[in-house]
């Protein structure tokens, strides 16, 4: 079979037979709802399509991938909120419930990507990680001095002042961390 996707360009049509197997349209060949959870996970778009009538499943698919994750021991969502969840179908709210909980968690996705940045850069930029890295290099000098081929080539006085330096620029950074304290 040709590889069939939406018009959409990136969504890849899965077609769900009557037997219960999904076939991936453009890969060609038959998949798990496991595989779909990975795609999920890996931000593939994916829709799911009835093979027989041509309607579109993929919420109903998705619901049963949350149910299967459920199910495996280490649930993801708590009772109290499976029960208000249940509570608002035929609640005069219930329309606005799906944008609603669509846009917590993209608020949700938002904050853990800044928290995730956040972490990142302040890991690049902790003046403790950096006099990690320097302490790192002068002990490989060091060893170099009593091994060799383990340091860096040079003679003695270029090592000798190189060490200098490094400890100057280890003195600097420990002031600057005193102020910041």
């Amino acid at each position: 079979m040709a590889k069939s996707k939406a018009a959409d360009g990136d969504v890849v049509t899965i077609k769900k037979y009557a037997n219960r197997r999904l076939y991936d349209t453009e890969r060609s060949c038959y998949i798990t709802l496991e595989d779909l959870g990975t795609m999920v996970r890996d931000g593939r778009d994916f829709r799911v399509v009835d093979a027989k009538s041509g309607e579109d499943i993929t919420h109903n698919v998705l619901t049963q991938i949350i149910m299967d994750e459920e199910t495996r021991g280490e649930t993801l969502l708590p009772v109290n909120f499976l029960r208000h969840l249940i509570g608002m179908y035929g609640d005069k709210m219930q329309s606005m419930v799906p944008e609603y909980l669509e846009a917590s968690m993209a608020a949700f996705r938002k904050n853990q990507q800044d928290v995730r940045s956040a972490l990142e850069g302040a890991l690049v930029s902790n003046p403790l990680a950096e006099m990690t890295r320097r302490n790192m290099e002068m002990f490989q000098q060091a060893a170099g001095a009593f091994m060799p081929g383990v340091g860096g080539g040079g003679g003695a006085k270029a090592k000798d002042a190189e060490i200098a330096a490094l400890r100057a620029e280890v003195a600097a950074l420990k002031a600057e961390l005193a102020k910041t304290k």
